[in-house]
């Protein structure tokens, strides 16, 4: 991996600076699909651009990395370019000072790749609209992670409440393999469900999220329980003739319960962030059905 370190610098100079590295070392920004744009503060930077990186292994994307740092310096933009085998695409950490830091989206906007769509990120504190923020302007997804808010369940209403096509939340992708297991046990016919609970961790916002997403597919009550976690640890459901139940206490596997039928262990792995952020990265259109879910949770909580 090649580094280059770019003081009290302007965006053209960074762009003239890439376009020169992948020329020395014979990479071409054809064949990235995607800008990442992640927002982070600088205690976040090390996780968020690991993570990136990792799900650019995947996705061949130019990542920009914005950092506020001190508000009241000079004006200033240093950088910091990464382009190599270990980094695939390429990386810019952009740390603004002074009053640019108002102005990130002046930084970030000359540094996009032409005719590709733009996803952000920001890996901790969001903006409460985040399409009506600057940098969420220019991307056709963005991101956020209710599990790093104070409240995320709170996080989550204020999401719903602001919600704009093409916002959502890595609470959601987390519960992608609760949602295609639940889906799966009913592909055989289970009867009636007259209403269920989710347990997990106190403060968990995927627990209330999991339990909005099943109201709302199955016009039932859902409660939402703690239990001790780690993270989600079940979801039963009261069918004809007993109880649907998944229950999963070591994080890695779960047991899948239904009348009448023996228990069936599944894998249900809790997933790194890596893993969470490449599979939003695989869609970039509207997730109308995070949309319903969390629409509901607010409507929930609103009472």
């Amino acid at each position: 991996m090649t580094t280059f370190m770019l003081a009290d610098t302007t965006a053209g100079k960074i762009a003239s600076q890439l376009t020169q590295l992948r020329h020395q070392m014979g990479a071409p920004a054809v064949g990235m699909v995607l800008t990442l744009v992640v927002v982070c503060e600088e205690r976040d930077q090390y996780d968020a651009v690991r993570a990136a990186t990792d799900a650019a292994r995947e996705h061949p994307s130019r990542i920009l990395v914005v950092v506020n740092r001190e508000t009241d310096e000079v004006n200033r933009l240093d950088a910091e370019l990464r382009i190599g085998e270990s980094a695939p695409g390429e990386t810019v950490v952009l740390r603004l000072y002074g009053e640019l830091t108002d102005h990130a989206d002046s930084v970030v906007s000359p540094l996009l790749l032409p005719d590709t769509p733009v996803v952000a990120w920001w890996p901790s504190r969001a903006p409460d609209v985040p399409s009506a923020d600057p940098i969420g302007m220019l991307a056709q997804r963005r991101l956020t992670d209710a599990k790093t808010a104070a409240d995320g369940v709170a996080s989550l209403v204020d999401r719903a409440k602001g919600y704009a096509g093409g916002d959502t939340d890595l609470a959601w992708a987390r519960l992608t393999p609760w949602r295609s297991l639940l889906a799966a046990a009913f592909d055989q016919p289970v009867g009636e469900v007259y209403g269920g609970r989710v347990a997990g961790s106190p403060g968990n916002p995927s627990a209330p999220l999991l339990a909005a997403w099943l109201s709302e597919r199955l016009n039932v009550p859902v409660d939402v329980a703690e239990s001790g976690g780690p993270g989600l640890t079940e979801v039963r459901l009261t069918i004809d003739g007993g109880e649907l139940a998944v229950v999963r206490e070591d994080a890695r596997l779960a047991t899948l319960s239904r009348p009448g039928q023996p228990d069936r262990h599944v894998a249900l792995t809790r997933r790194h962030l890596s893993e969470l952020l490449a599979e939003e990265l695989r869609r970039l259109d509207s997730d109308e059905t995070y949309e319903l879910a969390v629409k509901r949770l607010a409507r929930t909580y609103a009472h």
